[in-house]
């Protein structure tokens, strides 16, 4: 396919998209997500072959749509971060408080963006520490590029829209934990929002995706996000499979936090 004929697929795709939009119940939403600076970055994304092509609508959450694209044969995720009515000041509560970001300052764009570098960079230090989060691939400004996390080809469901067997729901208490403990004790990080909502099921084990608003622990509010993190994932399986408490979660941080250090000492 030349480059001209990735283009006008390119911009095919790009008026399908907002016709469904134009088409859904919302209204507004197709110009809230396909400004010109953004359709400018999307060429920009298209022209370095990050993306080849976009799909449909994945889902479509408080501050961003999330999309299908390709890039070959591979098929990834898009979100897409919504400029207007992005939820300003509460992204800066998360950033300011964050010394990656705690300069960040300016227009409602220069927020956005770097909440989505921010998203970038927590999924990267998640990864390199062994959690299973959806691959970084690439950013631009207020668009993020990941590995699209599918079961026979739909995306997959999250934690809340499943039902498992008292064995397996054992086991994904344990590994959802034991993610918990790893973010903490070797990322330096705390996800912030952690809830049956923001964890995808699949049979190999559970996915953590939304990241955005992850914060270092020297962040002021990192223990509070961390008990807050702790009693919604407690709560969830006690509730729904009678398992575990936030007491138990506690003791796995403190008994990994003391092994680790042991093991520096060593």
């Amino acid at each position: 396919m030349s480059r001209r004929t990735k283009d006008e697929d390119f911009d095919t795709r790009i008026d399908i998209l907002r016709t469904r939009l134009k088409d859904s119940d919302d209204k507004n939403v197709q110009d809230a997500v396909f400004d010109r600076r953004t359709l400018m970055d999307l060429y920009s994304l298209a022209s370095k072959g990050v993306i080849d092509s976009l799909g449909g609508s994945v889902c479509t959450g408080k501050e961003a749509n999330i999309f299908r694209a390709m890039a070959g044969e591979k098929e990834l995720a898009l979100k897409i971060y919504r400029i207007s009515t992005s939820n300003f000041n509460s992204m800066q509560d998360y950033l300011q408080g964050d010394p990656r970001f705690s300069s960040v300052r300016g227009t409602k764009r220069a927020i956005v963006s770097a909440w989505t570098r921010k998203e970038f960079r927590n999924l990267s230090r998640a990864e390199e520490v062994g959690i299973p989060v959806p691959h970084p691939i690439a950013m631009k400004e207020n668009i993020l590029v990941m590995d699209l996390i599918a079961v026979e080809g739909q995306v997959a469901p999250t934690l809340k829209d499943v039902n498992l067997e008292q064995e397996e729901a054992r086991a994904i208490y344990e590994q959802i934990v034991h993610y918990i403990s790893l973010l903490y004790n070797r990322a330096q990080l705390v996800h912030a929002d952690l809830s049956e909502f923001n964890i995808l099921y699949r049979q190999e084990g559970p996915v953590i995706i939304d990241m955005g608003q992850s914060v270092t622990l020297d962040h002021p509010q990192a223990r509070r996000f961390l008990e807050r993190d702790i009693a919604n994932v407690s709560h969830y399986f006690r509730k729904k499979y009678s398992l575990g408490s936030p007491e138990e979660i506690w003791k796995k941080l403190i008994k990994d936090r003391d092994e680790m250090k042991e093991k520096k000492a060593d």
